[in-house]
């Protein structure tokens, strides 16, 4: 290998380098080994590509390596990992070019990668399908919250079906305000009413279907009780989108539009710090003002944040009025008191002060639901996730009422099958809210708080007795008689639990379930129910549906759209025309043809 020659010295070489502003050092040796290197280029090749042959040859001087220099410290973990370095580059090396000892380039700060997703979901096993004759009775708390619908909304509006565990499909039937016309005769001042109704399963004509809704009395917001209102927005940088702190704005606006007279509200906010930005004021003007000057930066301190905020609604306290934290958050708390159990306990204590707790979820990317939803759940409150103003108008306007004023606490829900004329049965949703069925009586266990004019569905999938069972008969027999003398033309019993707000003795209400005549025909509302349902399972390919698809429940949302003055059940069958767009359409993807119990 020739060298072509130069007759600059290396005075002039370095001095322009040196003068610039800002030039380090190691960028000045960097700077110089690829001007020796262009020098080193062979004689032969062509003089009229200098810029390429510098180039390659300052490339090739990088990546060899050297054995006497120390590697350069990395920087410490950042939020997320960093990107990879360029092809071409040898990190934590030195070069020797002649007799210049060249460290390796510094590496870039680590900062978050946009768009990587670090969302949290918990997760889900479908119920199990439950032989009568050995399990009988289904007990459960029942569910008010609706986030998994608006966020499955959100994934679908994106382009992308959510992540199984992301989809609850008890959220997504109780995300919709049904009509009820009640089939039972509650003892007087009880405060919401009982309706079932039975017909063929959609996916498995054998099958039996079981709807059974509980609505709440209904009271207009003008007519509750006085509110006592914390706002506790986080206000960390990980807020800083457009999807989550202007959204967070806007629906706290519309909140504080909602105010009356005998209102109140402060505002707790929380980043590297807590800062108490309102006390308890019903100055619309003052609460707007605060609003508009949210600003987001820095991390995570909720844990402090949340003791502060139960603080300030202790101070405010209206004795037989709402006490409600409104916490708005994506979740990501990352500074002082960050561990599920530790907030869960610390909202469980302060419960019993008579404040309850409400979480509302924004963003993308990195949200906790897990923790929000867990929250709400311990704090006697409920969960939404605002993807869009809708929403938020649906929560906190439309449906203010019901999110804020509790009309029953603890309730729970308990079925008791008869096995002289069901075989078996199996709890669609309500996965996380499945309680022993011991607890049902037994009053210190928690429980759902239900709002006014919310209306909470469950539904069951039932093998009437002398159908095709998941379950094989027993060369020794049942270790339970199946029989239920008397009571043959019964289906089940339903009961429901509850206690008014603020006591501690619990009532019961309770009425058997016919066995429903063959030639029954579905209401609308059972065909819409049974199409949210199934469509739910067939986001989280669920074993239990057979071959039953997206055009099935297509076709079946269609049939139940019935009376829909807001509109919400025909974007939801806009929802299952994007969801059957973007499903595989391998033949069985995504809906398993065979029915047999997950493993």
């Amino acid at each position: 290998m020739t060298l072509r020659p130069t007759n600059l010295p290396f005075d002039t070489l370095v001095a322009p380098i040196q003068r610039r502003r800002g030039a380090t050092p190691v960028l000045t040796v960097v700077v110089v080994a690829a001007l020796l290197a262009a020098c080193s280029t062979p004689v032969r090749q062509s003089s009229s590509k200098p810029q390429a042959d510098a180039a390659a040859s300052a490339s090739a001087a990088v990546a060899a390596p050297s054995p006497a220099a120390a590697p350069v410290p990395a920087p410490p973990p950042a939020y997320q990992a960093q990107p990879a370095p360029r092809a071409g580059l040898a990190r934590n090396r030195a070069v020797a070019t002649g007799n210049v000892l060249i460290a390796p380039p510094m590496p870039l700060p680590q900062q978050a990668l946009p768009g990587r997703d670090t969302e949290r979901y918990d997760k889900i096993k479908d119920n199990p399908v439950k032989l009568t004759a050995q399990d009988a009775v289904s007990t459960l708390s029942l569910d008010v919250d609706t986030g998994s619908y608006s966020n499955m909304r959100r994934f679908l509006k994106q382009g992308r079906l959510p992540p199984a565990d992301a989809v609850r499909v008890e959220e997504l039937l109780n995300y919709f305000p049904f009509p009820f016309t009640y089939s039972n005769q509650p003892t007087a001042g009880a405060p919401f009413g009982v309706t079932t109704e039975v017909a063929p399963a959609p996916w498995n004509a054998q099958h039996l279907l079981l709807r059974v809704g509980v609505k709440a009395v209904d009271v207009q917001s003008g007519q509750m009780p006085p509110a006592n209102l914390v706002f506790m927005v986080d206000t960390s940088g990980s807020m800083a989108r457009a999807d989550k702190m202007p959204l967070v704005q806007a629906t706290l606006r519309m909140l504080t539009e909602q105010l009356r007279p005998q209102d109140s509200v402060s505002i707790v906010t929380y980043s590297g710090h807590v800062s108490l930005a309102l006390p308890a004021t019903n100055d619309k003007q003052k609460i707007l003002g605060v609003v508009g000057g949210l600003r987001a930066s820095g991390a995570t301190s909720g844990g402090q944040a949340l003791a502060m905020a139960y603080e300030q609604a202790r101070a405010a306290f209206k004795p037989g009025g709402i006490n409600r934290i409104v916490m708005a958050t994506d979740g990501d708390f990352n500074v002082g008191v960050a561990n599920v159990e530790q907030l869960k306990s610390m909202v469980a204590r302060e419960r019993a002060s008579g404040v309850s707790l409400t979480t509302l979820g924004f963003g993308t990317g990195n949200l906790n639901e897990p923790m929000m939803k867990q929250l709400a759940l311990v704090g006697n409150g409920n969960y939404s996730y605002i993807d869009s103003a809708t929403e938020a108008r649906k929560v906190l306007v439309q449906e203010l009422s019901s999110t804020f004023n509790t009309v029953a606490a603890d309730v729970k829900l308990q079925l008791e099958f008869n096995p002289a004329s069901v075989a078996e049965w199996r709890l669609i949703g309500y996965e996380n809210r499945v309680m022993s069925e011991a607890d049902f009586r037994n009053d210190q266990v928690d429980a759902v708080e239900i709002g006014a004019g919310k209306s909470v569905t469950a539904l069951y999938e039932l093998t009437p007795v002398g159908q095709t069972t998941l379950h094989a008969p027993r060369r020794y027999g049942q270790t339970t008689q199946a029989a239920a003398t008397g009571k043959a033309g019964e289906l089940a019993e339903w009961r429901v639990r509850y206690k008014a707000p603020g006591q501690s003795q619990a009532r019961e209400i309770r009425q058997p379930i016919a066995v429903a005549p063959g030639n029954a025909a579905p209401s609308v509302d059972f065909k819409f129910a049974a199409a949210v349902a199934g469509f739910g399972q067939l986001l989280r390919t669920s074993p239990y549906i057979g071959q039953w698809t997206y055009d099935d429940a297509l076709a079946l949302a269609r049939a139940g759209r019935g009376d829909d003055p807001q509109g919400y059940r025909a974007e939801f069958v806009q929802l299952v025309e994007t969801a059957r767009t973007l499903a595989p359409k391998a033949p069985g993807a995504g809906m398993p043809g065979n029915l047999q119990a997950p493993q």
